[in-house]
């Protein structure tokens, strides 16, 4: 049985490194200095028989090449005191620190065996074993770690999108910032990468993903809201969910730039941009932004704003999670009480008329009506409500901040094709969230997406072809968002994504609830995207985007490197998993 011992040098988890009381590095430039003092720091620590106790000794290091030009300092020593530990090496893409090459961990007692494959050499006659691997085991003395086997593990490794089956090491679940920088720095002393998550909405992109070497960071517990009424901001902590925020304004006459779900977390919405029914007339949500806090790949709490650590705040702002562990977000609020939303229904039959005349509509109407229409299929699902059980649907919803006159008037021209249900009305802001029917429950899907340059007579014949009447898609819904109006200009000041050029936003849905259904759901979906490519955009969205690989396409080529060298900065040893990654 082994016995990890505990480090004062720098929060290692068991790890003895170069570092001093309050964890900075020392000899950053300087591989057998940092080794030398590594040797120094574990034999006080082992005090008072010293390294002669140990019956192993894992050397943790970033470069294992690097570290065969200064090994003699460790072997030396180890004869020097009589110890014959056995040593491992185990390389690793970061030890929590940049810079650091190495750090020991020693084993007291009889070394555990491991099932990882290994390799043997030697070094001036001492016997060193390297094992590439890495353990999630060094996070079991954090609260509330959940490995694989573990009771609650199989539940909270589940995002939203069911069809994604993620299988991380572990699952941690911090209900503290101090928590949440304890699981970033035992996971990158242990090897381990980390992959934030609220809710996991935006996990497509991670299907298919290993995650054997990924601490898996819920922040569902880690939430609050509080609003500053005068100042019209709100402080939202990491894993706090759109319909947190949305009733704590509300008492004030204020809202946010909320999603069309209320079950959404704030931060990833918001940093991959953030997209509402406010946007043609206020932008997108990045741009509410007003401060971002970071846990960095360091362990380091790191606050990022227009004065402080600008370069990253930029990165943020629609960069999406890269660059850290957003713990808490502040940001603008819309002074809004009420507005006037809702949604019109047809039967799909009806699409040849409906779907050019929206079209239409959406070319003319101002900025301060913002909508979307979708051509839905539902199965004949007791649980549904009658007017969507089994039905073939087109429905056009969002809102309209006019008053009510001018938003019956704008309205009328949809009114007049004789809708077999209209709730467009003033309601409450808050009423908002639920106005777009997202899923009240965690469904398996698969999804495409695109962005329109135009919708022209033709591009509309385009989308009829694949889900009017009389077709079989095998789509759940495919929807068309209006964009322009604030979005189509840059915000000053913006940050990775100021603005969303394009007119209107393809995404498409299909049910996921075998492997086989997600593979012929995404066909069904190329088709819908392949058949508008000739109005496509290069550009996308990626809080839109489930597939994986796709990162680049939702910037600037420019922005895309910039992007890069703000990774490369807070984040050298890549750490962090996110879903749409920053390479």
């Amino acid at each position: 049985m082994s016995t990890s011992t505990s480090s004062p040098h720098g929060s290692l988890n068991g790890a003895v490194g170069p570092l001093d009381e309050a964890g900075r590095l020392l000899h950053e430039d300087d591989p057998a200095a940092q080794l030398a003092l590594a040797v120094c720091l574990l034999e006080e620590q082992l005090a008072p028989h010293g390294l002669a106790d140990l019956a192993g000794l894992r050397v943790l290091t970033t470069d294992r090449a690097a570290l065969a030009d200064v090994v003699d300092v460790l072997t030396e020593r180890l004869d020097a005191t009589g110890a014959r530990p056995v040593v491992e090496v185990e390389e690793r893409p970061g030890l929590g620190v940049p810079g650091m090459l190495l750090a020991l961990q020693p084993l007291l007692g009889t070394p555990a065996p491991t099932d990882a494959p290994t390799g043997t050499h030697t070094h001036e006659g001492r016997s060193m074993t390297t094992t590439p691997t890495h353990s999630a085991d060094a996070l079991r003395g954090l609260p509330d770690v959940h490995l694989p086997g573990d009771p609650g593990y199989d539940e909270l490794r589940l995002p939203w999108n069911l069809a994604v089956d993620q299988r991380p090491a572990a699952v941690a679940v911090p209900r503290s910032v101090e928590q949440v920088v304890d699981v970033v720095r035992a996971a990158g002393a242990a090897g381990l990468r980390v992959a934030p998550q609220s809710t996991g909405h935006g996990a497509g992109p991670l299907a298919g993903v290993p995650m054997d070497d990924v601490v898996l960071l819920r922040l569902s517990e880690l939430t609050g809201v509080s609003v500053d009424a005068v100042d019209r901001t709100a402080r939202v902590v990491g894993g706090t969910q759109w319909h947190e925020v949305v009733a704590a304004a509300a008492p004030y006459g204020l809202t946010a730039l909320h999603g069309s779900a209320p079950d959404v977390a704030v931060a990833g919405y918001l940093l991959g941009g953030g997209l509402s029914f406010y946007a043609r007339k206020h932008g997108l949500g990045s741009g509410s932004l007003r401060a971002v806090e970071l846990v960095t790949a360091d362990g380091t709490l790191l606050r990022a704003d227009a004065h402080e650590n600008a370069e990253v705040f930029w990165a943020v702002r629609g960069g999406g999670g890269s660059f850290g562990v957003a713990t808490a977000l502040e940001m603008d609020l819309l002074p809004v009480t009420d507005l006037v939303g809702g949604m019109l229904l047809w039967d799909r039959e009806r699409a040849p008329e409906v779907v050019p005349a929206w079209a239409a509509w959406t070319r003319d109407v101002p900025d301060t009506v913002t909508t979307s229409l979708r051509v839905m299929s539902f199965p004949p699902l007791p649980e549904l409500p009658p007017f969507l059980s089994g039905r073939h649907l087109v429905i056009v919803d969002g809102a309209v901040l006019e008053d009510d006159d001018r938003a019956s008037e704008l309205l009328a021209p949809l009114r007049a094709l004789a809708p077999e249900m209209d709730t467009f009305a003033r309601m409450p802001a808050a009423g908002l969230t639920a106005v777009h029917m997202d899923p009240p429950a965690p469904v398996p899907a698969v999804s495409e997406h695109t962005v329109l340059s135009s919708l022209d007579d033709t591009a509309v014949d385009a989308f009829l072809a694949q889900v009017g009447p009389g077709t079989a898609s095998g789509l759940m819904f495919a929807e068309l968002r209006q964009l322009g109006g604030a979005l189509a200009t840059p915000a000053p000041g913006g940050g990775a994504v100021d603005h969303l050029p394009g007119a209107y936003a393809v995404f498409a849905i299909a049910p996921a609830p075998t492997p086989e259904a997600a593979t012929a759901g995404l066909a069904a979906g190329e088709r819908l995207v392949d058949a508008l490519s000739p109005w496509a955009q290069e550009r996308r969205f990626l809080n839109f985007t489930d597939n994986g690989g796709r990162a680049a396409s939702g910037f600037a080529p420019e922005t895309w490197e910039r992007l890069r060298a703000v990774r490369d900065t807070v984040d050298p040893g890549r750490l962090f998993l996110a879903n749409h990654e920053v390479g």
